[in-house]
């Protein structure tokens, strides 16, 4: 993250225009672009939509499954009046790293895949002539980035991805790029934080622009301006006000203007809502009141857009979410696309923002292992320095990027990773203080754990603000046949848990099985319908008997794209949705059961 990350505002200060479209690409499998000068502009290259995820674009295994070098090049022109601002590129993710170069030159590179790239190009633009963007990137995973995971090349040479997790390790340019134009002097970035006292707002607001004189407005739907401050720190203060609530969400317009000699020189608008996030003994509270959160682990999966942005899918998405009378989504395993939240801060959704570490046991089949005992030593490889370095890097600039969105109650800082030893305690005890000190609004940290993090053996549990629990009882562990020993192994874990007394919130953040849409069987069996219904029955049975669970979150929303691997039938098929975000039997249960919590 080299500028600053703000999403595009268009004014008469501002103005952006999109890069979306067909753009030149080549794969770079022997590695020898930059040595044949590929940087300067590509040869015999294919087009490929942006966004767009480039594997299931093509009808050959090698391309779908391909690992290693790749390029992507535009050519534009600068529009006219631009020539006397400051020209930047915003791509909304570079998946998995990218080097970024401009007629030629080295402008930034970026790793990690999940969150914005910005660069600044005025220097290196013809405002004159033709331009041209080339990216160098790479999907290669190892145990030093996130997500986590390795590398393997075969006998033939080529190579291929082996995640350490359960999803498809689906690369691109995957989001928006825009070219942005914005004064010489701008507003770089904004926070803000909500106090509620009676029936009064007071929201502290700190503003990073150039120099120049900041004014802040604070303005209702209708254009109404509700408060004023000057100066790039300070108050609003707010009678009566419009609260963000959980499915009744309010927005207001928070405008920051910067001036020269009362001369206006940069403006930029976001909607923020007011709202407080507070963990009161065993409760989650939104606005001082406690809130079950009732929802999905998620994927930005998709047939064929594979984890590209697309608006129509994210409308469906919430769409079929409030028909579930859902409220809550975690982002599973990565932050999203910024439109997201954008939309979740209208629908008034929560959401339990996740960085991309996920992947921390070594583990091809993490989601069987996870649940058995198994233990691979990981926080005390040699990589963990790096890899720390970059988990620490992905949260600082997930929560530059996700900190005013009211949507966001909750960062999740690691899924399902070994914590059961003090190597990891030192870990994670460093990366919760690294979030903690980056969100100005104090907002609770948690982490999603296997079964192997129970509470005699976890080290990493007490770190969290509330506990979130991925279990499987009665699929991975105690299926099919067994079955009938699922709930009770399931609440014995739970007795355990409520010995501790905690006085903390529990929030299942993963529970499911894998079914078919065409499998029904009476009486049921693994895959099929009944059996997928029954699981949930027992699990709600179970939620219902302890005080302290205050939310349940089903893996997964929708089926979705993985590894190939025996217990995987072209992915994994946990869906509540079919990955058409059709419902399956499932859907109708859950729709029942949160109408009346």
């Amino acid at each position: 993250m080299t500028e600053s990350v703000l999403y595009p505002c268009d004014n008469r200060y501002r103005e952006s225009k999109s890069l979306n479209g067909m753009w030149d690409f080549k794969f770079d499998p022997n590695g020898i672009g930059l040595k044949e000068n590929w940087n300067k502009g590509l040869n015999d290259a294919i087009k490929m939509p942006v966004p767009g995820s480039f594997s299931d674009l093509f009808t050959q295994k090698e391309k779908r499954d391909y690992t290693g070098d790749f390029w992507y090049e535009i050519d534009f022109y600068v529009p006219k009046g631009w020539e006397k601002n400051k020209t930047f590129i915003r791509f909304g993710s570079l998946t998995h790293r990218g080097i970024i170069y401009c007629n030629g030159k080295k402008i930034t590179e970026h790793e990690g895949g999940f969150l914005p790239v910005v660069a600044n190009i005025s220097e290196s633009i013809n405002v004159n002539g033709i331009n041209k963007i080339v990216i160098k990137m790479n999907n290669e995973l190892s145990e030093y980035t996130l997500p986590v995971g390795t590398t393997q090349v075969l006998k033939s040479g080529r190579k291929i991805a082996r995640p350490y997790f359960d999803f498809f390790n689906y690369s691109g340019i995957q989001r928006n790029v825009w070219l942005v134009s914005l004064p010489n002097k701008s507003i770089k970035d904004f926070d803000t934080s909500i106090k509620l006292n009676q029936n009064v707002a007071e929201i502290n607001y700190n503003i990073v622009a150039d120099d120049g004189d900041v004014k802040v407005e604070l303005c209702e739907t209708d254009g109404t301006i509700v408060a004023v401050s000057k100066g790039a720190s300070g108050k609003l203060f707010v009678k009566a006000p419009h609260l963000w609530n959980v499915k009744n969400a309010y927005l207001y317009t928070f405008k920051i203007i910067l001036s020269e000699k009362n001369i206006i020189i940069d403006q930029y608008e976001s909607k923020i809502g007011l709202r407080t996030v507070q963990i009161k003994n065993d409760k989650i509270c939104i606005n001082d009141k406690p809130v079950y959160l009732k929802g999905f682990g998620k994927h930005e999966d998709f047939d064929i857009l594979g984890k590209s942005f697309n608006w129509s899918i994210v409308k469906r998405d919430f769409e079929c979410m409030k028909w579930t009378n859902a409220n809550c989504f975690r982002t599973s395993h990565y932050p999203y696309a910024e439109e997201w939240y954008q939309l979740a801060d209208e629908e008034g959704f929560l959401i339990i923002d996740e960085v991309p570490a996920v992947g921390m046991m070594r583990s091809f089949q993490n989601f069987v292992d996870a649940g058995k005992g198994k233990f691979t030593n990981f926080f005390s490889t040699k990589t963990i320095p790096e890899l720390k370095k970059n988990h620490s890097q992905q949260i600082k600039e997930m929560i530059k990027r996700d900190k005013n969105h009211p949507s966001v109650f909750s960062w999740s800082l690691f899924n399902e990773p070994e914590t059961t030893s003090q190597p990891a305690y030192d870990y994670f005890k460093d990366i919760f203080s690294v979030a903690r000190k980056a969100d100005p609004q104090k907002r609770p940290c948690t982490g999603a754990l296997e079964k192997n993090s129970q509470p005699d053996t976890c080290k990493v549990y007490p770190l969290c603000d509330f506990i979130c629990l991925n279990r499987y009882y009665g699929w991975y562990i105690d299926g099919g046949e067994a079955v009938d020993d699922s709930q009770i192994e399931f609440e014995a874990e739970m007795n355990k848990w409520k010995k501790e007394k905690l006085n903390k919130p529990f929030v299942f953040t993963e529970f499911g099985t894998d079914n078919l849409v065409s499998e029904h069987k009476l009486p049921s069996i693994m895959w099929s319908q009944e059996y997928q219904n029954e699981y949930l029955k027992m699990y709600f049975d179970v939620f219902d008997k302890y005080p302290f669970i205050q939310g349940e979150l089903v893996w997964n929303f929708a089926d979705f794209q993985t590894s190939q691997g025996i217990r995987r039938v072209n992915g994994n098929k946990k869906g509540i949705f079919t990955r058409e975000r059709q419902p399956k039997e499932a859907a109708f249960l859950l729709k029942d059961r949160w109408e009346n919590i």
